[in-house]
């Protein structure tokens, strides 16, 4: 048994808290609001973030931030606060701690992955991204679920692997890590995108047409930042792209149903209650492929409405309208360039 803590106690740090107590590890879940933590140890219960999931006793929720002093320590905080989170728990850490970050985005202003920011903070301690399709509900549920994990340190990755991988939650290792946060970050914003044509009232066909396109998208970006085109095939790619574009759960595709039904950015973000990374990593998405000059029509309309106020009705008109283009003109592209990847 390893001593494992998760800093960040909302419904997917608590999720994971929940599926590594249940393997017999003792785990600290860490948050910062007093009295919430109050209340999980007396109910045994998250009720804010992830009611009706009951937390093991070997599961201690705690306020005390030098708790972060673990073997294993997962990161579950917003992807706007992985800087100043990996400040607040330096002192912390001992010498062997593996850091796990599960957040999916991109820094505002800086255009930096998660474990790039990570690194510049935490030079000295091995930086392992969990992604995925998964959902915090249906972890902290027991329903089976497969994640992908990724570092630039292989043994790192594959210590992580076999502490976290249980009967119902199986981890796969990659070693792109470029291409699985990438492909973690850019789906919230296509999720959006499925959301508003759910709320405008459009079909499955619709639907199917923005996961199809934007996958493209993803996979055009990323392996122009240097990711391995088949990632983008994979867990962190097609995989997590539908969980997210179709899940009850994704507060992405929620924020873009109440988005397309008509109301404002702001009454939305309010209503959900909790971070959609999508907003965020929608700005820096558009803002990479202006620099990049990489040509991603629905992140670009997607941008327009929530940064400009276009109708979401003319942004659909736009991306339909577009000019002609061959489908397989764009797979020759991408198995070129994993030709170019392998090489």
């Amino acid at each position: 048994m390893k001593q494992i803590a998760v800093y960040g106690a909302g419904s997917w740090g608590t999720a994971l808290a929940v599926l590594m107590a249940k393997a017999g590890h003792p785990i600290s879940l860490i948050g910062r609001n007093q009295e919430e933590i109050r209340q999980m140890n007396e109910r045994r219960e998250n009720l804010r973030y992830l009611p009706g999931v009951v937390l093991p006793q070997p599961l201690e929720p705690t306020t005390d931030i030098s708790r972060c002093n673990a073997d294993l320590l997962i990161l579950s905080v917003p992807s706007h606060a992985v800087r100043s989170t990996a400040r607040l728990i330096r002192p912390y850490l001992r010498k062997e701690t593996l850091i796990v970050n599960t957040a999916k985005g991109l820094e505002e202003g800086t255009e930096k992955r998660l474990s790039e920011v990570l690194k510049e903070e935490l030079p000295d301690y091995p930086i392992v991204v969990l992604s995925g399709p998964s959902h915090a509900e249906e972890v902290g549920r027991d329903m089976p679920t497969t994640v992908v994990v990724a570092s630039d340190n292989l043994e790192a990755s594959e210590k992580v692997q076999e502490l976290m991988m249980t009967p119902k939650f199986r981890v796969y290792t990659n070693p792109d890590l470029i291409g699985v946060e990438l492909g973690g970050a850019l789906k919230n914003v296509i999720a959006l995108c499925t959301g508003i044509a759910e709320g405008l009232g459009f079909g499955d066909n619709t639907k199917a047409a923005l996961m199809t396109r934007g996958l493209a998208e993803i996979a055009r970006l990323g392996v122009a930042m240097g990711g391995n085109p088949l990632t983008f095939a994979g867990l962190s790619g097609v995989g997590d792209l539908i969980v997210t574009c179709t899940s009850l759960h994704s507060r992405n595709r929620r924020a873009g149903v109440a988005l397309g039904q008509g109301k404002s950015l702001e009454k939305v973000l309010e209503e959900v209650g909790m971070v959609v990374e999508g907003v965020k990593t929608t700005k820096v998405a558009y803002a990479m492929s202006r620099e990049q000059k990489i040509s991603m029509p629905i992140i670009e309309q997607a941008y327009h409405v929530l940064f400009e106020g276009s109708d979401p009705k003319v942004a659909v008109s736009n991306l339909m309208m577009r000019g002609k283009r061959h489908e397989l003109e764009e797979v020759a592209q991408i198995a070129l360039a994993q030709r170019a990847y392998e090489n």
